[in-house]
């Protein structure tokens, strides 16, 4: 069969590209695959309403039950694309056929790193990235043998997401964190730090600058400790991974397609072959020229992967539009409402705007006096307002950024070019 093009991968990315396709005039046939079984559905919820209880399953789909036939997209479920021919357009599927195609777009995703250690694969070990992983853990805690001793190895976003919903459950937590401190890739040590302190605050205990060493099990093969690389033993019934992801390249890599911690993709999502694309969690993009940023970055988030399948979806269109967009991501841990804007490892001077005790503060990063980057906590209005901010570049003098009662908003206007 052949198809117009062929989207592998029906996540954000997958379906995104697909709908955007459709809003931007492609009026062509498009067939998205998907290796899952479950209809494509919402990711976020995995680690914090699902496993908390506040939201169902029958509330996670992506898009409504009518959307694919009526956006005439032929979406097929549990189909893996197992190799590219990219001389005859061709995708080869595991069940032996394959699809001819005139664009190809991958957006194959990431999964979990796996932990490297004796014990990894004992029953009571999870990692969570699947819906299936979620439910498997929201069973541990639920189900008639509830885990109350939980270990998260990983001190990231999806580790302390766990963390808080599985502490709210009523589990002792225990999150293990090799690095020195909390999100040490996402932020900078006084976020860290702030991190660290709200959690020990609601009941989680951290273990930090501490290794795995092995995951140890009982008789009946189900985990029961973490041997930790100072010699200590941690007793748990549960334990979850969240020590990073894995991009998915292997099969632009085996077709040939230029990747590099990532798929390669410019601006608007072109890989290195002819009427290839690449987005989501896999494409490592081209970002737009930032003073002292990288020239391209692999982001992990909804709005990245959004952002980068509807510039990939305006060269199907004919209309190339390179991604412009400032990132922003947002988490919730606790009570907590975290949202991130720009990328602050750009910034060499951080203001805060408002009183961390308080739980409800902004820290903005700034490069060269201009507002590069922002970490608001319970101030969804203000983390609205720095996005303009971050996008127009503001020069706000530092003493008005630190006042909660100056008015930010006329820094947000674009000035006009000279």
């Amino acid at each position: 069969m052949a198809a117009a093009l062929v989207i592998v991968g029906a996540s954000y990315a997958g379906v995104q590209l697909a709908a955007a396709a459709r809003e931007q005039g492609f009026d062509a046939p498009i067939v998205l695959l998907g290796d899952e079984t479950h209809a494509p559905y919402q990711r976020p919820p995995l680690s914090k309403g699902l496993l908390s209880g506040k939201t169902a399953v029958d509330q996670l789909a992506l898009r409504g039950p009518g959307f694919y036939a009526e956006q005439n997209i032929d979406l097929r479920l549990g189909v893996r694309a197992t190799a590219l021919d990219l001389a005859a357009q061709r995708v080869q599927l595991a069940d032996g056929s394959h699809l001819d195609y005139g664009w190809l777009a991958l957006a194959t995703g990431a999964r979990c790193r796996p932990l490297d250690v004796p014990g990894a694969t004992l029953q009571g070990v999870q990692q969570l990235r699947t819906l299936d992983d979620a439910l498997a853990v929201q069973e541990a805690v639920s189900g008639s043998s509830r885990a109350k001793r939980a270990c998260i190895v990983g001190g990231g976003f999806i580790g302390l997401e766990v963390a808080a919903a599985l502490t709210a459950a009523g589990a002792q937590v225990t999150v293990l964190e090799g690095q020195t401190r909390l999100l040490a890739r996402s932020f900078p040590e006084p976020m860290s730090d702030y991190m660290a302190e709200a959690h020990r605050q609601r009941g989680v205990a951290l273990e930090l600058g501490r290794g795995v060493e092995a995951l140890l099990g009982n008789a009946a093969g189900h985990v029961e400790s973490v041997l930790l690389d100072d010699g200590r033993l941690l007793a748990c019934d549960l334990v979850v991974l969240g020590i990073g992801v894995l991009p998915n390249v292997e099969l632009a890599e085996a077709a040939g397609i230029a990747c590099a911690g990532g798929i390669l993709v410019d601006a608007c999502g072109r890989t290195s072959a002819p009427n290839v694309l690449a987005a989501g969690d896999v494409a490592n993009m081209e970002l737009p020229p930032v003073p002292g940023g990288p020239a391209r970055l692999r982001l992990e988030s909804i709005q990245a992967a959004n952002d980068g399948a509807r510039a990939a979806a305006s060269v199907l269109a004919g209309q190339p539009q390179p991604l412009t967009a400032v990132p922003w991501f947002w988490s919730e841990q606790h009570d907590l409402k975290l949202q991130m804007t720009g990328l602050p490892a750009h910034g060499d001077e951080t203001v805060l705007r408002g009183d961390m005790a308080d739980d409800r503060f902004t820290l903005f990063y700034l490069r060269d006096g201009a507002v590069v980057a922002a970490h608001s906590v319970n101030r969804p209005a203000e983390h609205m307002l720095a996005r303009k901010l971050v996008a127009v570049g503001a020069q706000i003098p530092a003493d008005l950024l630190a006042d909660p009662a100056s008015d930010l908003k006329p820094f947000s206007i674009p000035r006009p070019r000279g």
